[in-house]
């Protein structure tokens, strides 16, 4: 016969487990720990969801976190997006706003700084002297400076026909930038919780990170929060999803439009 030994309990102390004579003392130590774990007493940080009070995109497939990162971010009018972008061997560094209608910013690219500003189809680019300076130290550097001086700081009109327009449109359209940015390379997979600029995240990526990393919003909307790009291409931030902007054509006394051909610079 087995005889129970029973321990006088404090009130506010957790159940106290019976300990039958003969049996083991791993027995016992099991259901003490299953007691334990039930009332929530102690060991509770071996029950936590960290997909508890967020979006629940986190308990997804990495495929479907990115399908619903995508769709979010296509499902808002405007964002704002810093950081860094690799192409044809140059980095740009770039600090735009972006919704339907166009976009505003800056970009950076081998020490110079200037500004893109595109309503509807309308793209002008204002920039330093420097910038429209020529650098080859040929005759007519004093022209060329007295010319780029006019320039310094005016927002000229670039013509669609322009090479420059294509090169720069694309950092002012957002479907086109997005589109092209928020696809990772490779198998998916989720690389656990994490926090980007005080909101949790849940990070996908691809083939092992080679094929980039995606740090999806666990708050509210699944909105994309950082991107690593696939090939050390850039890395970029993304902020303020659907907060609208003012976006406006410069005044005409600060625009300067020399028709179908932009000057050289």
């Amino acid at each position: 016969m087995r005889y129970a030994v029973q321990v006088p309990r404090q009130r506010g102390s957790p159940p106290v487990i019976p300990i039958y004579r003969g049996r083991s003392r791993r027995a016992v130590l099991v259901g003490a720990v299953c007691a334990l774990l039930v009332t929530g007493t102690a060991l509770t940080g071996c029950s936590e969801d960290p997909n508890e009070g967020t979006n629940g995109v986190g308990r997804l497939s990495a495929d479907r976190i990115q399908s619903r990162a995508q769709k979010a971010a296509e499902s808002v009018g405007a964002v704002r997006l810093h950081g860094t972008v690799v192409t044809s061997g140059r980095t740009y560094t770039l600090d735009m706003r972006l919704k339907e209608q166009g976009g505003i910013g800056s970009v950076t690219t081998e020490g110079e700084t200037f500004r893109l500003l595109r309503v509807d189809d309308e793209l002008y680019l204002k920039a330093g002297a420097e910038f429209w300076g020529h650098e080859d130290g040929e005759k007519g550097g004093e022209a060329d400076a007295a010319a780029a001086g006019k320039l310094a700081e005016k927002y000229v009109k670039v013509p669609q026909g322009d090479p420059s327009y294509k090169k720069f449109v694309g950092f002012t359209d957002k479907d086109v930038l997005l589109g092209g940015l928020l696809t990772l390379h490779g198998e998916l997979a989720t690389d656990g919780h994490h926090e980007q600029s005080g909101v949790r995240t849940i990070r996908v990526t691809g083939d092992e990170g080679a094929g980039g990393t995606l740090d999806v919003s666990l708050e509210g909307e699944p909105y994309p929060v950082r991107l690593v790009r696939a090939g050390k291409a850039g890395t970029l931030t993304f902020s303020s999803w659907g907060a609208d902007f003012e976006l406006e054509e410069p005044a005409e006394d600060e625009t300067l439009d020399y028709g179908k051909q932009l000057p050289t610079s």
